[in-house]
C-alpha cells in the first residue's frame, strides 16, 4: 500500500503488478482524478473502510484471491461504487462472471490508453 494517508479518493486500483499500477494512476490523473492504488483485496477491504471512491478498477488474480469474488462484496459495502474489472484473463465466461457478480466494465490486458479514458468518461457521465 501506498505510504501516505488518503483524502477523498475518487478512483481505487486494486492491481498487484505496480507498473499497472502507475500506468492507470497516470491515466486516471489525466482525468483529474484523485487516485490510490493497493495491491491485495485486503488492503482494498482496509481501505474501504474509510475511503469511498467512485470508480474502483479491479484485478482479477491477486495475491490473496479472485477479485471476482470480492465484488459483491464490495457492492453491499459500497453499493454507487462503479467497478472495472481488468484481467489478462479475457474470457467471455470471466466478462460474464464479473458482470453477473456487479462488475460495470470488464478490461482485458493488455488494455489501451483509449479503452481506459473511453470507460472512465462513460462512468463519469453516470456518476455526474
Amino acid at each position: 500500500m501506498e505510504k501516505h494517508l488518503y483524502h477523498d479518493i475518487e478512483a481505487l486500483i486494486v492491481e498487484d503488478e505496480i507498473d499497472i499500477c502507475f500506468l492507470l494512476k497516470g491515466i486516471l490523473r489525466k482525468k483529474n482524478l484523485q487516485t490510490a492504488y493497493v495491491n491485495s483485496i485486503h488492503e482494498a477491504q482496509h481501505l474501504l473502510t474509510t475511503e469511498h471512491p467512485s470508480i474502483l478498477f479491479l484485478d482479477n488474480h491477486l495475491p490473496d484471491g479472485y477479485g471476482v469474488d470480492f465484488i459483491r462484496a464490495i457492492k453491499n459495502s459500497h453499493p454507487l461504487i462503479r467497478i472495472v474489472m481488468i484481467t489478462a484473463d479475457d474470457t467471455l465466461t470471466n466478462k460474464n462472471k464479473a458482470l453477473k457478480a456487479g462488475a460495470d466494465f470488464f478490461i482485458g490486458k493488455p488494455f489501451t490508453m483509449a479503452a481506459i479514458n473511453k470507460t472512465v468518461d462513460l462512468l463519469m457521465a453516470g456518476i455526474n
